[in-house]
C-alpha cells in the first residue's frame, strides 16, 4: 500500500461553487507531502445543460440514463468545463496540475454496464485503469484531476460514475487513503454524523431508508474501497477534508 498517495473525489453540487473551490485549492495546496489525484462529478452542470438543449434528465437507480446526445453534453461537462475549471484554479494558485479523462492514454477502460431496471445507454462499467501514465504524471509533483468519461473497449466513449472511477483509481494505485467529498459533513442519521460505519449497519440503513438518495452508491463505492484492502475510505465535506473528520467505512 502506497501511503504517500491519496484520492479525493468531489461531487457535481460542488464543482461550480466558487467558495468551494477555493476552500479545495486551499486543501490541496496543504496535502502537497503526497502525490495526489482528484476524480470529479459534475451532474448539476449536465443537468443544466441538457435543459438548455431540450434533453431530459433521466437515471435509473441514481445512475443517470445517457443516450448519445447525453454522452456528449456530459462530455463537453466533465472533460471540458469542469476538468479545465479545476485545472485552471489549481495552476493559478500555484499547484501544477493536469487535466485528464479515462479517454486520455486509454487511462479508464470501460465496457458497457447491464442494469436489471433498464437500458443505461452509454453507461459504462470500468474493466481496467493503466496506471503507468498517471504514475509517470505523479513523479512529476503534478496534481492529477480525472473526468470519468472513459474509454470503452469496443472504442466508444462511455459516461462512468465518478465515484466507482474514484474507487477503481484508488485500487489500481494501491492507496493508502480514498475521500469522498461531499456537500454534507459525512453520513448522518437523523442530524448526527456517524463517525464510523460497519458494512452491516450501512446495508441495515439504506434498507430501512435512513440513508438514502446519492449516499447510497457513496457508502457502497465506499464499502467496496475498504473490501478491496484501501486503508482508510472516507465520507466528508471540505471542512471534513481539512480536519479529518467525517465519516470512516469499515467492513
Amino acid at each position: 500500500m502506497n501511503d504517500s498517495r491519496l484520492v479525493i473525489k468531489i461531487g457535481g453540487n460542488e464543482v461550480d461553487d466558487p467558495q468551494f473551490l477555493a476552500g479545495l485549492v486551499g486543501a490541496v495546496k496543504n496535502l502537497r507531502a503526497r502525490q495526489l489525484i482528484i476524480v470529479h462529478g459534475g451532474g448539476k452542470e449536465i443537468a443544466r445543460l441538457q435543459q438548455a438543449l431540450g434533453l431530459a434528465p433521466s437515471f435509473i437507480e441514481g445512475l443517470r440514463v445517457t443516450d448519445t446526445p447525453s454522452l456528449d453534453v456530459a462530455e463537453m461537462v466533465l472533460s471540458g468545463l469542469v476538468n479545465k475549471r479545476l485545472v485552471a484554479r489549481l495552476e493559478t494558485a500555484g499547484v501544477p496540475a493536469i487535466g485528464l479523462s479515462g479517454v486520455d492514454l486509454g487511462l479508464i477502460r470501460a465496457e458497457k454496464m447491464t442494469h436489471p431496471g433498464g437500458d443505461l445507454g452509454w453507461v459504462g462499467r470500468i474493466v481496467e485503469v493503466r496506471t503507468q501514465a498517471l504514475e509517470a504524471l505523479l513523479a512529476q509533483g503534478l496534481v492529477a484531476v480525472v473526468s470519468p468519461i472513459s474509454l470503452g473497449v469496443d472504442g466508444h466513449t462511455y459516461n462512468v460514475n465518478a465515484d466507482h472511477a474514484a474507487l477503481a483509481v484508488a485500487r489500481a494505485l494501491n492507496v493508502s487513503q480514498l475521500i469522498f467529498v461531499s456537500n454534507v459533513p459525512g453520513v448522518l442519521i437523523g442530524e448526527e454524523v456517524v463517525p464510523r460505519l460497519t458494512s452491516r449497519e450501512a446495508e441495515a440503513w439504506i434498507q430501512s431508508g435512513q440513508i438514502s438518495g446519492g449516499m447510497v452508491p457513496k457508502v457502497r463505492s465506499a464499502l467496496e474501497g475498504v473490501a478491496a484492502g484501501i486503508g482508510e475510505v472516507r465520507i466528508t465535506n471540505l471542512t471534513g477534508l481539512q480536519a479529518g473528520s467525517g465519516t470512516s467505512l469499515c467492513c
